[in-house]
């Protein structure tokens, strides 16, 4: 049943966006590390990360700037090697429009997510990356693809929805044992959370009704 804007299906298009938004990142970091570029003296990188003390003089563009920003080359490629892999097979089956908004809603809600709980807990971090939405990408692609094989860390064949419990988990232990400090936890759980509540309510998907008819 539809129940309104929240579920209002968009035309299905398919215009390769998952392209797009690699380029994007691919130059974001280019400016940013190779140009150097500044604004009013300010580096272009702070600008576009999430800090929060600079979302609380304004900047809230920096929900979804933070997305395209990246601490270096390797984590540039690995997050780029999750959007290819994912979002080119989610964005053909789902179409353009309604990959891009989730995607979008994902990681910008992640975002928002993680600045209360650093404003929460005090903390001032530079926060960026596109790893909460793609966290999301791979929640959904286990929903719509429950018995497709992915290979965690390269070389560990699973389940695709065995892959997202796994890393559940991990970034669970990580986040309260305050193993791999450097690395954004919350905000890679609340993409999880975000993709979950999307396919719950958007997509009338409950994804652990799927995984436990496959599992």
């Amino acid at each position: 049943m539809d129940n309104g804007l929240l579920n209002r299906k968009f035309k299905y298009t398919f215009s390769n966006a998952t392209y797009v938004i690699l380029g994007l990142n691919l130059m974001v970091f280019f400016m940013v590390y190779l140009l150097n570029i500044r604004i009013g003296g300010t580096p272009l990188g702070y600008w576009l990360s999430l800090i929060p003390s600079f979302v609380d003089r304004g900047y809230v563009w920096q929900f979804l700037t933070y997305m395209f920003m990246h601490g270096s080359w390797s984590h540039l490629f690995f997050n780029m090697f999750g959007l290819v892999m994912f979002g080119l097979i989610l964005e053909r089956e789902l179409g353009t429009k309604e990959f891009l908004c989730y995607y979008f809603v994902c990681g910008i809600l992640s975002g928002i997510f993680s600045y209360i709980v650093y404003k929460l807990t005090g903390v001032n971090p530079i926060l960026m990356g596109a790893s909460g939405a793609l966290y999301a990408l791979l929640l959904l692609f286990a929903v719509l693809f429950p018995t497709a094989q992915v290979r965690l860390f390269f070389f560990i064949p699973m389940k695709a929805p065995v892959a997202v419990l796994v890393f559940f988990a991990i970034e669970l232990i990580s986040e309260f044992t305050g193993l791999n400090v450097n690395l954004a936890h919350m905000t890679h759980l609340a993409g999880l959370l975000f993709g979950y509540l999307y396919c719950l309510i958007r997509l009338k998907i409950n994804p652990f009704s799927v995984w436990r008819k496959m599992l």
